[in-house]
């Protein structure tokens, strides 16, 4: 365990956010490459959660919590500075660290605005109540996002997708774990 790194339990509802990519200076701070376009999760907690890489040396095994002290946009990445982490040496320690945050503490959303990670799972039917599928996964194709969705024909997955843009989609709910859209079963 590296010194000063407290032992934690992962909250239920922490989502996987970025990862460590490098020590950045002397001081302790380190880069991030989130996994976010707007990485805003990142910067409204100020406690992250962090699991060794999956792959490569690992310099401290289950989970740690870290205390943000400070997180800024820098480049295409995020610099953070934390309260357990004094000097690079430190910092290098936390390369390819995954990087978790409550779920929680996200930004509330603004109207029709909505996390990609409320998305997955939900259940997709058009207009007629005719089930197409359920979101595996969102595409971001740069103009659009696109709704990735699996379902089964005669017993065998197959994938619909679903550009995820006013024209198509008529309604989220949320609570009902459901969306409706504007398409048909053999489009």
């Amino acid at each position: 365990m590296l010194a000063g790194l407290e032992s934690a339990e992962m909250p239920a509802d922490a989502i996987e956010v970025g990862r460590i990519a490098d020590a950045w200076g002397i001081k302790g701070w380190f880069k991030v490459l989130p996994y976010s376009a707007d990485p805003e999760a990142l910067f409204s907690s100020k406690r992250w959660f962090l699991l060794p890489t999956e792959k490569g040396a690992k310099t401290f095994e289950g989970c740690v919590r870290l205390v943000i002290k400070e997180a800024k946009e820098h480049s295409d990445s995020v610099v953070a500075s934390a309260q357990d982490v004094p000097d690079r040496t430190a910092a290098e320690a936390l390369r390819g660290a995954r990087i978790f945050v409550p779920r929680a503490s996200f930004p509330t959303a603004a109207a029709d605005e909505y996390y990609w990670v409320d998305l997955l799972g939900l259940d997709v039917v058009n207009r007629q109540d005719e089930p197409l599928g359920t979101v595996r996964e969102l595409l971001s194709t740069g103009p659009q996002t696109v709704l990735v969705l699996e379902y089964l024909e005669e017993g065998k997955p197959k994938e619909r997708m679903i550009p995820f843009v006013s024209a198509y989609v008529d309604d989220v709910d949320l609570s009902a774990r459901r969306i409706r859209v504007d398409w048909q079963t053999d489009y």
